[in-house]
């Protein structure tokens, strides 16, 4: 199984095929509206425009497992994204992360790169890196800012 084989419906109701991002360098993150580390939306927005083209995507996952901080519908969460932070980068519908209802990529990221003293995601903006060929290199908690990320996704880049 590769990160290759999922799918996950985007924010705006349609399918996505994980597929399509073979060959490219990828960050995906589990984000939240309502959360003191909300504004890390406009470092991943700049790392995107700084970054992001046929090489590198950002996949962001809203989540609401983690005190209620993105309690939104689809439409919210979009508006929201857009009017504070101008995101651009790919953000899909609200998932669990964690427990029996966690979405499939969740449960393949946390077995490939679990956290400190467990698998579990534990809170909002835990970020994992994904290389070229879909393997998952890294995983940065949530207090890890994304532009502290920008060295390691620019050497996997060079590989691409």
């Amino acid at each position: 199984m590769s990160i290759y084989d999922f799918k996950a419906t985007d924010i705006d109701g349609k399918e996505v095929d994980f597929s399509q991002y073979k060959g490219k360098v990828l960050l995906i993150v589990n984000t939240a509206s309502k959360c003191g580390l909300t504004p890390q939306f406009e470092e991943l927005e700049a790392l995107y425009k700084k970054l992001g083209n046929e090489k590198f995507e950002i996949l962001g996952f809203p989540c609401n497992q983690f005190a209620s901080q993105d309690p939104g519908n689809s439409d919210e969460i979009k508006s929201f994204c857009m009017l504070n932070y101008g995101v651009t980068f790919k953000m899909f519908e609200k998932v669990d992360v964690n427990g029996e209802n966690a979405h499939p990529i969740y449960k393949y990221l946390t077995s490939q790169k679990g956290g400190v003293l467990s698998k579990a995601i534990k809170w909002n903006f835990t970020k994992f890196l994904v290389d070229s060929n879909g393997n998952v290199v890294d995983r940065y908690a949530p207090t890890t800012v994304p532009s502290k990320i920008e060295e390691d996704i620019t050497k996997l880049l060079k590989d691409v």
